[in-house]
């Protein structure tokens, strides 16, 4: 909660982590459901904002789809240029989908929504395996039982074997999904309250914005808005509209009972 860093940023300032989630979020209030057509209209129009932020994935992806390029062709050509597309782009903002999902559902979603950019399937893998957990978790499930689920629920050898066994695992708070994701979970894992969580993950050093993100929507959805200490929230960039949006997500989900 400083300023300053590689794109000088203001105290509080949110990155492109919260943007793309942002963008999720929306559409699935818009839309009532997935819509690929209008997630990737807003995931571009957060990419203009400020373009600087985005990874290489997503950064070479919205170029090629804002020249013309069709998403899934885009997609490819991505993963074929960069030599790969497993990158963590796809998992950081994923999360409203576990809000808006019950997990017997949010698993196919997370793929479907992971793969509109990043065409590696494994980023989908990641993506799916914490987003159920937060699906478990805001609906009551306690951490170790919606770690289970999600385990068991994984389809992906190597994510299923490093997830599913993070304990056996060194930390490395990279930009691959899967370490990312990993770093994550594992500081969420093994931590006693929200604050330790994030604080943890980002003294990890590395990919510090999206190893946080990842972190605080577990550590979120487990533990709730009440546990965020209020010198982390007060001078956070659009909060209220950010916690609005959390309640409109939730209202909007897909097994609420009317």
């Amino acid at each position: 909660m400083l300023p300053g860093g590689r794109h000088f940023r203001k105290k509080g300032e949110v990155t492109d982590d919260t943007m793309q989630a942002v963008a999720i979020a929306e559409s699935l209030v818009a839309c009532r459901g997935f819509s690929e057509t209008d997630i990737t209209g807003r995931l571009s129009d957060s990419y203009i904002v400020r373009p600087e932020w985005f990874g290489p994935t997503s950064t070479l992806f919205f170029d090629l789809v804002r020249s013309g390029t069709v998403p899934h062709q885009a997609a490819r050509l991505v993963h074929r240029r960069n030599h790969g597309s497993r990158s963590n782009g796809s998992v950081m903002r994923g999360f409203p989908l576990g809000i808006f999902c019950p997990s017997p559902q949010v698993c196919d979603m997370s793929l479907r929504c992971s793969a509109i950019t990043h065409y590696d399937p494994v980023g989908g893998h990641c993506s799916a395996f914490l987003n159920v957990m937060v699906s478990d978790m805001v609906r009551g499930a306690s951490r170790g039982k919606a770690f289970r689920h999600a385990r068991s629920l994984c389809m992906d050898p190597e994510v299923h074997t490093m997830l599913g066994n993070y304990q056996e695992y060194e930390i490395v708070p990279g930009l691959d999904a899967v370490q990312c994701s990993h770093a994550a979970l594992s500081c969420f894992m093994e931590s006693r309250t929200f604050g330790h969580a994030i604080l943890s993950a980002i003294n990890l050093g590395g990919d510090t914005d999206t190893v946080g993100a990842c972190t605080g929507a577990l550590a979120g959805a487990y533990w709730g808005l009440g546990a965020v200490p209020e010198r982390w929230y007060r001078d956070l960039e659009g909060y209220e509209q950010l916690v609005q949006l959390a309640g409109r997500v939730w209202n909007a989900r897909v097994d609420r009972v009317t």
